[in-house]
């Protein structure tokens, strides 16, 4: 197993970065499976990272560039994404859609309790990255925001 650290340090910097809990990447040469534990208060509890490789080279992929212009809002815990307020009920936000610091973009439901998750940033949302009432987890990308 051969995987450049370089490479490797870069992208557990960008995952823990972006709230990433859990990544896998596999090619023909290199799967890489990188799970970040979480206490119940979000401290850091352990990295685990475990690689197998058959050859050297291309063993981790180059990391995304970020647009410093954007912001991701990200799920504060696991639970259930629900774009409105009801079935019947229009989404909070839409992709185009303006918001503001404070302004409500989705509930997450988790253990029963339904949770609004505001925006922090006064901006316009370029993409929506969960599905309603699909599952989401700690960490997981909800909304993407053009900053104002």
């Amino acid at each position: 197993m051969n995987i450049d650290n370089d490479r490797l340090r870069s992208l557990l910097t960008l995952l823990k970065e972006e709230g990433v809990l859990e990544f896998e990447h596999e090619d023909s040469d290199v799967k890489v499976r990188i799970v970040r534990g979480v206490a119940a208060h979000a401290h850091p509890a352990a990295v685990h990272v475990t690689a197998t490789a058959s050859a050297p080279q291309n063993s981790v992929a180059p990391a995304a560039a970020v647009d410093p212009d954007t912001v991701d809002v990200t799920s504060p815990f696991v639970g259930t994404f629900y774009r409105s307020p009801s079935p019947e009920s229009p989404s909070f936000a839409e992709v185009g859609s303006s918001v503001r610091v404070g302004q409500t973009l989705c509930i997450v439901e988790a253990m029963k309790l339904m949770n609004e998750i505001e925006s922090e940033v006064a901006g316009t949302i370029v993409e929506v990255l969960a599905q309603n009432g699909k599952a989401v987890e700690f960490g997981q990308k909800l909304f993407r925001i053009k900053k104002a």
